[in-house]
């Protein structure tokens, strides 16, 4: 008797150590930088028990096979710091985004490497929202649309957003219509190709003249959404007739009773997508503005996935072909989707039980903002006379033996001269900058010491 004692007890304890074993495992900490935000996020939440379906009736495609609308990501808190200037051109075609109609909107940290252009960007005027996690490795500063259209130099952009904390819910950012993040939901690098898991809420775009519900009580919006498009009122469900429940903000999801057997996918990715619409389901986050479907994916010094998705399967994501396996999965997708109707900020994903397991804790590695080294070690004092013909004298000091840049650049964010590159002892430094073969107009003077900068205007008159 004793031995079966002694038996059952080592048993037991086996059975302890084994629990606190796995549960250890489970519950490793989660990377902020790859799933952002609190475990009960609206970006993290799954589906639960208690959600209520109505089918949102989104029409067939008809003019493009599947598209993305690509959120800029960039989570390098040590990077140098880049000026982002105000640019007026928005979504006008006729207008260049690279060029600067106004002042600094706010200093970022953005690999050099990092270029969004017209010659790498997809489409003729994305929506390119970016989140920027700062150097405090907590604050994520947002803005749309954004450009950056040589190596190493500044950026452009037109609105800026409300910070978020990577730690905290994030639910808003730099997505026009909605207000909603430009981080959290994005298919991330690494999701969606072979071995990959989405274990979070999706975002997605339609083409709202077909699709999308507006009244003067709605305001063609819910919640999590703060607004629609400016233009709402006079365009969506215009050309077709959307339920008053598919409206931007809904939750969209495929139901839980249906069985995705019965889809009948032809792609893995496309089942893969099936599960996450199932499991988490994807917030309606913009409209867009011609008769396809988009979803939101990642852009990042890290990667593409519209491109590692083509390496990984051998077809694109982005088609014309609406007769692909590919397009006509998407198709099959887009038009079973539901509306979570009573998703609401006391009942994320519809209440209940979750359908999957709720998103590990963040590791909170957060910490102090420490202010960078060379932030108080130089000053751009000014230049003399201004405005100036031809010729004009930049004062500046250096307060500790730096790595100095200086450069001349026009409106446009071209550069026209560089005036300093090198390693510079503490002093008071003078430089002369003629612009004898320049056309009349302001000019900007960037001073880069380290991984900060400061500018100055200068105005040449003939």
């Amino acid at each position: 008797m004793k031995i079966l004692k002694m038996t059952i007890f080592r048993m037991n304890f086996f059975f302890v150590i084994l629990t606190v074993v796995i549960s250890t495992k489970t519950a490793m900490p989660r990377d902020p930088y790859k799933q952002p935000f609190h475990e009960t996020s609206i970006w993290n939440m799954p589906i639960g028990s208690e959600a209520e379906y109505v089918h949102a009736k989104i029409q067939p495609a008809t003019a493009y096979g599947m598209t993305v609308d690509e959120d800029l990501i960039v989570m390098a808190p040590g990077a140098p710091f880049v000026e982002i200037y105000r640019s007026d051109a928005g979504w006008n075609r006729d207008k260049d985004r690279c060029q600067i109609d106004g002042g600094v909107l706010f200093e970022a940290p953005i690999p050099d490497d990092f270029v969004v252009s017209p010659d790498t960007w997809d489409g003729l005027t994305p929506n390119s929202g970016l989140a920027v996690l700062m150097d405090d490795g907590f604050t994520i500063k947002q803005t749309q649309p954004f450009a950056r259209c040589q190596v190493g130099e500044n950026g452009t952009s037109k609105y800026v957003f409300g910070d978020e904390d990577l730690f905290g819910g994030g639910y808003y950012g730099a997505h026009g219509a909605t207000k909603l993040s430009a981080i959290g939901g994005a298919i991330r690098v690494g999701e969606l190709v072979p071995g990959g898991h989405i274990r979070h809420a999706l975002k997605v775009n339609i083409y709202a003249a077909k699709n999308v519900f507006y009244d003067s009580k709605t305001r063609g919006y819910r919640w999590p959404a703060k607004s629609a498009d400016s233009y709402a009122s006079g365009t969506y469900g215009t050309n077709g007739d959307p339920v008053e429940d598919c409206r931007m903000g809904a939750l969209l999801a495929l139901p839980a009773d249906m069985n995705l057997d019965d889809l009948e996918l032809q792609t893995e990715p496309a089942r893969m997508l099936a599960q996450a619409f199932q499991d988490y389901g994807a917030y309606l986050v913009d409209d867009t503005a011609w008769d396809v479907y988009a979803i939101i994916t990642e852009w990042s010094p890290q990667g593409r996935v519209k491109e590692e998705f083509k390496d990984a399967w051998g077809f694109p994501i982005s088609t014309s072909n609406q007769n692909s396996p590919w397009a006509k999965d998407m198709r099959k997708l887009y038009t079973n989707l539901h509306v979570v109707v009573n998703n609401g900020p006391q009942s994320i994903g519809g209440g209940g039980e979750p359908r999957v397991p709720m998103a590990d804790p963040l590791s909170d590695t957060r910490v102090q903002k420490k202010t960078p080294s060379t932030i108080n070690d130089f000053e751009l004092t000014g230049n003399y006379p201004n405005p100036f013909n031809p010729s004009t004298t930049i004062e500046y000091k250096i307060h500790k033996m730096r790595r100095v840049h200086m450069a001349i650049y026009n409106l446009q964010g071209r550069k026209i001269a560089q005036l300093v590159n090198a390693d510079q002892p503490a002093g008071v430094y003078h430089i002369t900058f003629n612009a004898e073969n320049l056309p009349s107009g302001v000019y900007v003077c960037r001073l880069k010491v380290n991984d900060r900068s400061k500018t100055l205007k200068m105005v040449f008159t003939r």
